[in-house]
């Protein structure tokens, strides 16, 4: 996920442009603009779609939610060179890894994440994600969003 020029935390993407075919078209412009010039050879494709949703608030949107395994190398690789993407600093403050783990306090690791302050439906998108990609288990999923509202 990214820090926004905003202070909230959301996944790189943006609007479809009339020069983009495809869905996957505009993705791979964004993130080439987001996170940089690697995205020239890591490219999402039509296989890499999990879901779209429909937004009313605060404009009418249809969101897509693409997700793409990569190899501990390539996230470095795209976490060294991000800060030459053409949008850094502007659009995009930084990279951030969601912590996939909760302290032995109950609160630490994924539910204080979960106490950020998100764009849009990318909270939701980040546990669909967990529980589609089975990167977490539903137990450890329920307890993270329970201990992130209650304590």
């Amino acid at each position: 996920m990214m820090m926004r020029f905003d202070g909230r935390i959301g996944f790189p993407g943006g609007f479809v442009d009339a020069r983009d075919t495809r869905l996957e078209d505009g993705l791979n412009r964004e993130l080439l603009e987001e996170l940089g010039p690697i995205f020239n050879s890591l490219k999402v494709t039509d296989k890499d779609y999990r879901s779209s949703q429909v937004r009313d608030v605060p404009q009418k949107l249809v969101t897509h939610f693409f997700t793409k395994e990569l190899k501990l190398e390539e996230i470095e690789a795209i976490e060294k060179e991000g800060v030459n993407a053409k949008d850094h600093g502007l659009e995009v403050m930084g990279l951030v890894r969601v912590p996939l783990y909760t302290l032995r306090d109950g609160f630490g690791g994924l539910p204080a994440f979960l106490c950020n302050n998100f764009i849009g439906n990318s909270k939701s998108q980040l546990l669909f994600g967990l529980r589609t990609l089975r990167l977490l288990r539903e137990d450890q999923i329920q307890d993270a969003v329970w201990s992130s509202q209650n304590i």
